[in-house]
């Protein structure tokens, strides 16, 4: 007896089943509940919490019957686009989107460089790391636009609220990669450094900052490419951009206009994703 055959003795038959077939050419994986009852149950049970949900939300179907008639305006309006009527908004609330966006992210990431040295474990002190977890966290918290009220109510309508929001939201955003970035380096440039007797900011330029920098390039260019697109989102509560134009025009049901700004920040988007996509490649 060969020691294929004792090892296949010690299976139970519908293992010895599936090696048959796995010798054949038909294998497939493991189911991730063995059981076929319990799966089953599970099947069951999530289907009857779907219906229950269902059953439990208020629907207004006639609401939904007017709502769909001016979906269907929305969605044809893609098709005659009105760039001309409006161009004067629409150029002011681009411009004031793309500054507010350029600036917010300049500041952002100049804020979140020192926040996330101080939240990486492997180079910063306790007390520090536990500091800046605390303003990574706190950033995160909260989405763009709860801050974006907040700021709004505090500096007033216009894109002062918008810089500071787009700000802080990329702070955390930034932070918090790059923490985990530094954390996961190399450690022998980092003893390197400290062998050789150097200081810390010769630790972090010539040992960490190698390793991060490729990386922080396109999370920086990926966080423009938010906060272009969150600057849209933020200026329905009053925090300027494009926002601001694209809530004014839905709220008079002036949809070729509204279709107008859609589609320029859907090119704005795709040019952002290409230029974004040739400088990592650059920095690799």
């Amino acid at each position: 007896m060969s020691p294929a055959d004792t090892g296949s003795e010690l299976l139970s038959a519908p293992e010895r089943q599936r090696m048959a077939q796995a010798r054949e050419g038909h294998w497939r994986p493991l189911p991730l509940v063995r059981s076929r009852h319990w799966r089953w149950f599970i099947n069951v049970s999530v289907l009857l919490y779907i219906v229950l949900a269902w059953l439990s939300v208020d629907v207004n179907w006639s609401r939904v019957a007017q709502g769909m008639e001016r979906g269907q305006e929305f969605v044809a309006s893609f098709l005659s686009p009105d760039f001309s009527s409006r161009s004067g908004e629409i150029l002011t609330g681009l411009w004031e989107s793309l500054t507010m966006t350029f600036t917010a992210t300049v500041i952002g990431v100049a804020l979140a460089i020192p926040v996330g040295l101080g939240a990486a474990r492997n180079i910063a002190p306790l007390p520090v790391y536990f500091f800046c977890r605390g303003i990574i966290a706190i950033s995160r918290t909260f989405q763009e636009i709860i801050i974006a009220i907040l700021f709004v109510t505090m500096f007033g309508f216009g894109p002062l609220a918008g810089v500071i929001t787009l700000a802080f939201a990329t702070i955390g955003f930034m932070a918090k990669l790059l923490a985990e970035d530094i954390e996961d380096t190399q450690k022998e440039p980092l003893e390197a450094i400290r062998a050789t007797g150097g200081g810390w900011l010769q630790w972090i330029n010539y040992a960490v900052q190698p390793q991060v920098m490729p990386r922080l390039i396109g999370l920086s260019l990926y966080r423009l490419d938010i906060n272009f697109r969150e600057s849209a989102v933020i200026g329905i509560v009053g925090a300027g951009g494009i926002g601001a134009t694209l809530n004014t025009s839905i709220n008079r049901y002036d949809y070729d206009t509204s279709a107008a700004i859609l589609l320029l920040i859907i090119v704005i988007v795709l040019m952002s994703e290409y230029l974004s996509g040739y400088v990592r490649k650059w920095t690799q």
